[in-house]
């Protein structure tokens, strides 16, 4: 009774992804990252209400297990972008231009594992992921050693130079990852997702946010989606969240989802 009573304060969506990985084989994160590292991939996001989540997993077969740790299937992440005082970067992900990039620092709450991160465009529009460790306590702030990390990354892919950045943006959701390992390919399922800046905060649908990550684009999970008539929507959480803080900023390319989409927003501290 006490476990439905607090499933029941849960939204829908978290409901149907705790759901979807009860019943699922578990697999360690060292396995996880032996198997399906994929640190150069495809990834695709996709949008499902809680029905439709259950229809999609309901879908993938055992081979699909569900990342566990310390007998954990669900997991608090929170991130921490950085960006220039003018959106630089959001402005060249609304653009579409080639060779932009993230910087953001990641924490796993539950593994206090905090990772500083810089994402860049490869070949073919492929994902390329670098990243280092760093304490927890660094989150929210650009240490000399990450930007010397960050610059040295650009000047390689893009042979650019960094430029000055503060935090633009701090996030957070729930996230479980089915896994195949015997492919790689991976599936990241978030939920509960919340937006802030000093101004406000964001909080997102009541909706799974799924992120397909294969080495090519056509994997199981891509081919269920589709089966269902679900497609994938050019988004970005880092995007997003800048769009619905910032209403003065353009975001063209989201107008149609922020405007469908029910963002709840409340002013900082509130």
């Amino acid at each position: 009774m006490q476990e439905t009573n607090q499933k029941q304060r849960f939204s829908q969506a978290r409901i149907a992804m705790e759901c979807a990985v009860d019943d699922r084989s578990g697999i360690s994160l060292a396995d996880v990252v032996e198997n399906a590292a994929l640190q150069t991939r495809v990834d695709k996001k996709f949008l499902l209400t809680p029905e439709q989540f259950r229809q999609f997993t309901n879908r993938l077969g055992p081979e699909f297990s569900v990342m566990q740790i310390n007998g954990l299937r669900t997991f608090q992440y929170r991130s921490t972008y950085f960006d220039t005082p003018d959106f630089e970067q959001y402005v060249a992900h609304r653009q579409g231009r080639r060779r932009r990039y993230k910087v953001r620092s990641r924490t796993y709450v539950e593994s206090e594992l905090c990772m500083f991160e810089i994402k860049t465009k490869g070949l073919r529009g492929a994902t390329v992921k670098h990243r280092r460790e760093q304490p927890i306590a660094d989150a929210h702030v650009l240490t000399p050693e990450n930007l010397e990390f960050a610059a040295q990354v650009l000047a390689q892919e893009y042979g650019h130079k960094m430029p000055k950045l503060v935090p633009a943006l701090r996030n957070a959701y729930r996230r479980a990852t089915l896994v195949d390992p015997v492919d790689g390919e991976r599936v990241t399922c978030d939920v509960d997702l919340r937006f802030a800046d000093t101004d406000g905060v964001v909080h997102g649908p009541d909706m799974v946010i799924v992120e397909t990550k294969t080495a090519d684009g056509r994997g199981i999970s891509d081919t269920a989606l589709a089966e269902l008539n679900i497609r994938p929507v050019s988004m970005s959480k880092y995007c997003l969240g800048v769009a619905t803080l910032n209403p003065q900023l353009p975001a063209n390319n989201w107008s149609r989802l922020l405007k469908r989409l029910d963002w709840q927003r409340t002013a900082a501290g509130g």
